[in-house]
């Protein structure tokens, strides 16, 4: 309305005219003719405001006189009207509607007309205005005020977009150029036809307007436009930049130098276009891409490179040839600037995108190449092998096969690796040199994993492979490990024999642990003198700060002379070890003891058993010795003093294993001391509590000799079925087990199982069920079918205890584990073996498979406790410390000592490379980043990507943190790259989810900050 302003707006003078309007006049009071003429005159010289009091005078007395002629009443009321709505007095509008619907005199309801569509028109009233405009015709107006009607209908025509109406209107007052809105007029019209895009007449009209000096800061934008659209650019341009050095502001000076900027662009005078664009873009908030993408590459042009990367980074996103353009020229700059991160990113927005084929193959190699340099292997390695698929006739072809196999023999992700070599179609001489190392690096990751037959299958894959020389050693050495964890003693010694003849070391694979496994196959075989020789080998002077497996195979050495009967050598390294105070003191006092009952010293062995267990009340031998003092007694005959040492293990709840064996021992002293009653209660509640016991199978003659010696044989038939005890057993029963196990004898296996699988069904509740389920069991591990093996070993361990419970026990623990995964049984049967163990091996191996269970199932507080347990026994793997580190430090985590879990994590790590210390190195990250030490925890997150490639999960999630730092950063490119990086490379779904969400919110974030206008 600036324009309606300067020409309509009306200079109003406020005159106060002391008027009694309560005074009764008379009709001689007042000359109606002369004071009518007055108010006339005044009200055609313009001077309304003057007019108006009269007017108003006149006609309210005129109002209530009915003496005069109509015709002059009539006419005080028009001009009266007329006057008010000049002043914009909207209260006559009733009056004069009221006027134009009682009056019949048409010239004056016309200009009534007019002037009402006036009034309306200066109220922004446009429909109003055109309709009574539409009635007031021109007939009885002035030719000015016929100009002013037509140009004022025209105008509200325009305000309400009816382009139309409008547009004839003003075309009709621009060809009268005496009209005094002639220029006006060519100004709207000319904009009308921009409009419509009819740019001949645009111009023309526009041409007339420049003229003006109201117009001239208004229309050299749309004459250089008009140029510009009509294909003349010369002249756009040199029309556009005259504008911009007229004196004066041009109102739209920001557009004109876009134009003009954007022109000296088409022409590639990018130092030129330079100045206009970044006018431009700097005084806009928002502008389009192609603006940005201009002024970026203007800045590219003249080199200024933090500029140009500053603007190209806010312009990907879109599937366009803009977009790819800008990233292929981004990457560029950045590389200009020696930052290959940032460039890697680039490459990989301009790869994603397929506008251009070219750009898209030589960022997609590009990309590949500087995730190599950069240690992103990982993906290195499958956009390199996508690469090689996708461009089958690419230049880059010999060079990205090249990469390839370089990434494939730096990787630290063995695990994809290994799977890429399998895919390859063709597998050339350097590949097959490198898969040796895959091959073994990837089965040391699954042995600290616990995958242990895996691990086995790749290692058998490694021994038939080529260019293996390097790693056979090495490998049968692991062969001998993976065979001593699983309990095969023989397959161990035959791997380890072989690695010993030409030995190699690397990390956990040296002669010391070769020698030491070894030592204990042979021990566990009974071959004492090929143990101890192996165990000397290795720990012939051991002091105190010896190390923990030095001091264990030194006390070995005492134990295979204790089997060779060298009683006098074992005493020697017994007392040693109690004198050096080792942890193993107790169990060299416990062997000292059982060498002085052996040479006839039983009150030495007493004195021994006693000083252990005042010295080390909390050893697991404590029971042992108790028990052996008992037998000692008992032996001499002497039960009294028996009987108070058997009843110390039953006051002593952590002596469970050992309560068979004392209800036993206090039934057979008792019995011996001819206390038939006490004795009985002793072996009642042994066949009760265990009554598939060994022991409870031996107290039945005992029982049987009670109550005989009283007569009373039908309560011992009584007894007996009550307990659940058969007093004979069918021969059929006997004869048909004694078929089957002479068959086991002849090695017969496959009759064997056959005669016993008929046992168990046609004698569930014979004498040997027990123990021809456990040889079923055993047969069916033998032909390495667990599965069938799983349900008879649990039956052995449901029957505990009885002399097969121990193996059956851990059987099904190790089976329901390692074969079925199914950690909520493997944890039950785990824990019933750490409590029933009578071996250490088996003890440990228990703990092992507990704290693995645990950890599976997420159950922190109890993984706790045995985590501890664990890392305080002697011979543990480098696996068992990782796990039992791990979760110490998980459970930090949980009750937020960030510090301390940071300590715990670190110890995992320093162990070796394992899931385990990939977690524990993500941790670390995560930790620092809700420390807000982003710094730090972007770097120990990129040590995670660069050595755990073989562990999607967490190296994923490293991923996903680095975004969520560059995020926290503010660095949008970089954060909404690595978003991307997981939705296109991750097959984890939850952790794909996760990225999507994240990179969802990171676009909302950039569009608010980005020059970009958003469509």
């Amino acid at each position: 309305m600036a324009l309606y302003n300067r020409f309509f707006c009306t200079l109003l003078f406020t005159i106060l005219f002391a008027i009694n309007s309560n005074a009764q006049l008379s009709k001689a009071d007042i000359d109606i003719d002369a004071d009518f003429k007055k108010a006339k005159e005044l009200y055609l010289k313009g001077e309304y405001s003057l007019a108006n009091p009269m007017f108003k005078q006149l006609y309210f007395f005129n109002r209530n006189e009915s003496n005069y002629p109509n015709h002059v009443r009539n006419e005080i009321k028009f001009y009266y009207i007329l006057n008010c709505l000049i002043l914009d007095d909207s209260s006559v509008i009733e009056l004069a509607r009221d006027f134009e619907n009682s009056e019949t005199l048409l010239p004056q309801i016309q200009i009534l007309n007019y002037h009402l569509g006036e009034f309306y028109f200066r109220q922004n009233e446009f429909t109003n205005a055109i309709e009574k405009y539409s009635n007031a015709k021109i007939n009885n107006l002035s030719n000015r005020e016929i100009a002013t009607l037509k140009f004022h209908k025209a105008y509200a025509h325009f305000a309400l977009k009816e382009f139309k109406e409008s547009k004839n209107l003003f075309n009709t007052i621009r060809q009268i150029p005496s009209d005094p809105n002639y220029i006006d007029a060519n100004y709207y019209y000319g904009f009308l036809c921009f409009y419509d895009k009819q740019y001949a007449e645009a111009l023309k009209a526009f041409a007339i307007a420049d003229n003006d000096i109201v117009y001239k800061s208004v229309v050299p934008f749309y004459i250089a436009e008009i140029y510009y659209f009509t294909g003349e650019k010369e002249k756009a341009l040199s029309f556009g930049e005259a504008a911009l050095n007229r004196e004066g502001a041009q109102m739209h000076a920001l557009q004109l130098k876009q134009l003009v900027g954007h022109l000296y662009f088409d022409k590639k005078e990018y130092q030129k276009a330079l100045p206009f664009l970044e006018f431009y873009v700097s005084k806009s908030e928002k502008v389009r891409r192609e603006d940005l993408y201009e002024l970026a590459f203007c800045y590219y042009s003249a080199k200024e490179w933090t500029k140009a990367i500053e603007g190209f980074k806010q312009l990907g996103g879109k599937e366009d040839s803009l977009a790819q353009n800008s990233m292929y020229l981004l990457a560029d700059a950045y590389l200009k600037t020696n930052d290959k991160l940032n460039a890697r990113n680039a490459f990989l927005f301009c790869s994603s995108n397929s506008s251009h084929k070219q750009q898209k193959e030589v960022s997609a190699f590009n990309y590949a190449k500087l995730s190599y340099e950069q240690g992103y292997l990982d993906i290195a390695i499958k956009s390199l092998q996508l690469f090689l698929t996708d461009n089958p006739k690419s230049v880059y072809q010999t060079e990205s096969k090249e990469l390839l196999i370089s990434a494939l023999s730096n990787t630290s992700n063995y695990k994809d690796a290994y799977i890429l070599y399998e895919k390859l179609p063709e597998k050339s001489e350097n590949i097959l040199k490198i898969y040796p190392r895959i091959l073994y690096a990837r089965a040391v990751e699954l042995i600290n994993e616990g995958q242990l037959n895996v691990a086995e299958n790749l290692f058998d894959e490694l021994l038939k492979s080529n260019y293996n020389v390097q790693f056979i050693q090495l490998t049968n050495f692991w062969k001998g490990e993976i065979a001593y964890r699983k309990g095969n003693s023989n397959d161990a010694i035959l791997f380890f024999n072989k690695y010993l003849l030409n030995p190699q070391s690397n990390g956990e694979a040296n002669i010391f642990n070769a020698k030491y496994n070894l030592a204990y196959c042979y021990f566990k075989n009974e071959n004492y003198n090929s143990a101890l020789n192996y165990f000397e080998q290795i720990a012939k002077n051991v002091m105190l700060y010896s190390s923990v497996l030095e001091q264990d195979a030194y006390l070995r050495i005492a134990d295979c002379n204790y089997m060779l009967k060298a009683y006098t050598n074992a005493l020697n390294i017994y007392e040693n070890i109690i004198a050096q105070n080792f942890k193993t003191s107790d169990y060299a006092i416990y062997q000292k003891a059982i060498i002085a009952g052996i040479l006839g010293k039983a009150n030495e062995k007493i004195a021994a058993l006693e000083n252990l267990n005042n010295l080390y009340p909390n050893s697991n031998l404590v029971g042992d010795a108790l028990l052996e003092i008992a037998n000692t007694y008992m032996a001499s005959e002497d039960y009294e003093k028996a009987i108070p040492i058997l009843q110390k293990i039953l006051s002593n709840k952590s002596l469970l294993n050992q309560y068979p064996q004392a209800y036993l021992k206090l039934g057979i002293a008792n019995f011996n001391l001819n206390k038939n009653q006490e004795s009985l209660k002793y072996f009642t509640l042994l066949v009760k509590q265990y009554s598939n016991s060994q022991e409870a199978e031996s107290s039945i003659e005992y029982i049987r000799n009670i109550f005989i010696e009283d007569q009373k044989t039908d309560e011992f038939i009584n007894f007996m079925k009550v307990n659940g005890k058969q007093l004979s057993f069918n021969e059929e029963d006997s004869l048909a087990y004694r078929s089957a196990q002479i068959k086991l004898e002849t090695n017969d296996k496959e009759s064997a199982l056959k005669g016993l699988l008929n046992y168990i069904y046609k004698y569930p509740t014979g004498k040997y069920i027990i123990e021809a389920n456990y040889l079923t069991a055993e047969i069916y591990v033998g032909n390495k079918n667990n599965n069938a093996a799983i349900e008879f070993y649990e039956f052995v361990a449901s029957k505990s205890p009885n002399k097969f419970d121990e193996r059956s026990t851990l059987q099904s623990a190790r089976i329901l584990y390692f074969d079925k995964a199914d950690f909520v049984k493997a944890e039950k049967y785990f824990l019933k073996s750490k409590l029933i163990a009578s071996q250490h091996e088996n003890l440990l191996e228990a703990m092992r498979g507990l704290l693995r269970c645990q950890y599976k199932l997420q159950k922190w507080n109890d993984a706790l406790s045995n985590a501890n347990d664990l890392l305080v026994e002697k011979n543990i793997a480098t696996d068992d410390k990782m796990m039992a580190n791990l979760i110490i430090a998980k459970s930090n985590l949980i009750e937020l000592k960030y510090d301390e879990a940071i300590v715990n994590f670190r110890k995992v790590i320093t162990l070796g490379k394992s899931e385990f210390s990939a977690e524990a190195t993500y941790q670390i990250a995560e930790i620092l980043f809700l420390k807000d030490n982003l710094i730090e925890a972007e770097k120990i997150a990129f040590d995670c990507i660069k050595k755990f490639g073989s562990y999607e999960y967490w190296l994923t999630k490293s991923y996903i943190l680095l975004g969520d730092i560059y995020f926290k950063q503010k660095d949008l490119f970089n954060a909404e790259a690595t978003y991307k990086s997981v939705l296109d490379n991750t097959t984890i779904v939850e952790l794909k989810n996760i990225a999507k969400q994240k990179l969802e919110e990171l676009i909302k974030e950039k569009d608010k900050i980005n020059k970009v206008e958003v469509n």
